[in-house]
Parts: structure tokens; C-alpha cells; sequence
């Protein structure tokens, strides 16, 4: 039996499918569905129980003996959430206690941590382990910060020697984009909320800079497909053996403007591309650089290539974005 927290999620419902398709079985979502079309993400699937996160310490307890992994992506993803109290609640102290857990009993644990560790990237996009790293990266948000405390946090757990789950990994997603993260709203990846405009052929707004060494639609990021997201999962799944701290991204930074013209070009037109004021609230905490130095995931044997850009997009937009059927 595997659980996936978040299961219902952008990537854990992804991370669901992956399994299947790899022929697992037993998979169970521990997640919230609320109102909205988020149970869309998981009708396709073939699952022992759907649980919600109140429910979930007395299932772990009755199914002890049954769970060989725990594969932890629920969190508060709100890169602009406030309420530091509920990140602290679901992203600190639900990791901790799946961490205890699957120390106390021997289990695999791999879970989701975030570029957003980075911060602006002064330190560099290294995934690296070590305390006094760690501890100099500076987020811009809470919820960047959330994920670097639990880095921290297991990072000294293992520099002490105490004892540790049976493999423990944690992997530090770039900026993901792929079906079934329509829920999202705001955080939805651009290519999502680009498409309804290229859809209609209306010109696309991406924001302007506010950097003197990046021109407008030229902030780069490293854009990175779920399908890739998924394969690494997988493949630490099935190499216990593997532990540590990883970055998952593409391994190339690529601009605003090329992922917008992607799209366009994914729908068999030409860019139309203009530029907007970018929120106040926004300009002080905006990363305009970030790319995944993949040599660790690299050194550990994971050889499988990478999406380009424009063949993810491509095929989101194909298959999934312009279909009337969205959903994995």
C-alpha cells in the first residue's frame, strides 16, 4: 500500500497515475476534495481509500503493516498565503509526523520541498545538504520558507545519526506545468492561464520587469513538464537505496516569452504578446531566475532525459488544454 498525500492534487494526482501505469496498486489519497472539481483529478483512478487529512493519524495506524511508502505532496502551495499559522499546520507539522511515522516503521518517504528554498537565488540552485547552506538560503514567502525549515529540520536529523525513515528523499520542484492543476486558480502554471486567451486569439499579457538586467517577458525560469516530475518519483520509489535532498526541475532557465509562445505555437499561430503592470505586492518577492543544477539527480543514476519546453507544452495543450476532456 502507497499513500499519496495530496493526492487529489496538481502533482500528486499525476504521481497516482505514474503508479498505475507502472502497475502498482493499493494507492491511497490522503487529501481534502472541497466543492469544486478538484475529485475530477482522481476519477480515473483505481484507489483503495480517499481519506482526509483528520483521518488520516487512525489510518496509518490500522494499516501499519500494509504501507511499504509515503509519498507527501500535500501542503499549502499559495506562494502569497498569509496565514503562517496553516502553513506551519500543514507543511511543517503533517511532514514531521509522516516523517516520524515512517521512521518508527521502517517505511520509504519522499516528499515534496520547493525552489522557492531559493529565494532569489543569490546562494545558487544548489541541491545540496549541508547545514550552513542550508541555513543561509533565504525565501521570499512563507510558504518558501515552510519547506526550508523542513530541509533543515531532516537535514540535521541526519547530520546528528539519529535514525531515519528506510529512504528518505526530498525533491525541490521548479515551476511545474501539466494537466489537472485547473483547481489551482492564481497558482495555476501561465501556460494554463495564457491558453483561454490564445484560445480566443486575443493578445497575451505577461509582466513586465522590474529587474534593470531583464527586459520585459525575458525573466527566465526552469520550467519543468509533471511528466518528468512523475518518472523521478517513480524511479526513487524503486531505488530505495537512494536518499538525500534533489532538484527536479528541466535544467534550463527559459524565458516568460518563450513558454507564452509555446502555447501559441502549440495551437498553430503566431505570437501575440504584450506586456502589464506586475502588483505591488508582488515586485519585492519575485524570482527572475532559477534553474535546477540536475548533477546530483544526475550522479545517483537517474538518466532519463528531460521535456523541452515546447514538446511539454505541446502536448499539454494538445492533448489535454484544448480537449474536451482535460483530465488525466
Amino acid at each position: 500500500m502507497i499513500i499519496v498525500t495530496g493526492g487529489a492534487g496538481f502533482i500528486g494526482s499525476n504521481i497516482l497515475k505514474g503508479l498505475e501505469d507502472k502497475g502498482y496498486r493499493d494507492l491511497v489519497v490522503v487529501d481534502w476534495l472541497g466543492t469544486d472539481d478538484k475529485w475530477k483529478n482522481i476519477m480515473k483512478r483505481e484507489l483503495a481509500a480517499v481519506v482526509l487529512p483528520e483521518q488520516m493519524d487512525a489510518f496509518l495506524q490500522k494499516h501499519e503493516k500494509d504501507i511499504t511508502a509515503v509519498i507527501h505532496m500535500g501542503a499549502i502551495s499559495t506562494t502569497t498565503e498569509k496565514d503562517v499559522d496553516l502553513i506551519v499546520r500543514s507543511n511543517q507539522q503533517m511532514t514531521w509526523k509522516l516523517w516520524e511515522f515512517c521512521r518508527d516503521f521502517n517505511k520509504q518517504f519522499i516528499y515534496a520541498s520547493s525552489a522557492a528554498t531559493y529565494g532569489s537565488g543569490e546562494n545558487g540552485f544548489e541541491d545540496r545538504e549541508d547545514q550552513n547552506y542550508l541555513n543561509n538560503l533565504r525565501p521570499l514567502n512563507p510558504y518558501g520558507w515552510s519547506k526550508a525549515f523542513m530541509d533543515r529540520k531532516i537535514a540535521r536529523e541526519i547530520g546528528e545519526g539519529r535514525k531515519c525513515p528506510k529512504q528518505h528523499v526530498g525533491l525541490k520542484f521548479f515551476n511545474v506545468y501539466g494537466p489537472n492543476e485547473y483547481h489551482k486558480g492564481g497558482q495555476k502554471s501561465v501556460v494554463a492561464h495564457i491558453f483561454p486567451v490564445v484560445q480566443k486569439g486575443e493578445e497575451v499579457k505577461l509582466f513586465k520587469s522590474y529587474h534593470p538586467q531583464y527586459a520585459d517577458g525575458q525573466q527566465l525560469r526552469d520550467f519543468v513538464w509533471v511528466g518528468d516530475i512523475v518518472n523521478v518519483v517513480v524511479w526513487m520509489l524503486e531505488h530505495p537505496e537512494v536518499n538525500g535532498l534533489f532538484n527536479v526541475g528541466s535544467g534550463e532557465a527559459r524565458s516568460f516569452y518563450d513558454l507564452a509562445a509555446a502555447t501559441w505555437h502549440a495551437m498553430g499561430q503566431e505570437p501575440k504578446i504584450g506586456y502589464k503592470d506586475m502588483p505591488e505586492e508582488l515586485r519585492g518577492k519575485y524570482q527572475y531566475y532559477t534553474k535546477a543544477d540536475l548533477t546530483k539527480l544526475r550522479a545517483v543514476g537517474y538518466t532519463a532525459p528531460m521535456t523541452r519546453l515546447e514538446d511539454g507544452v505541446a502536448e499539454y495543450v494538445q492533448q489535454y488544454l484544448n480537449c474536451d476532456d482535460i483530465y488525466l
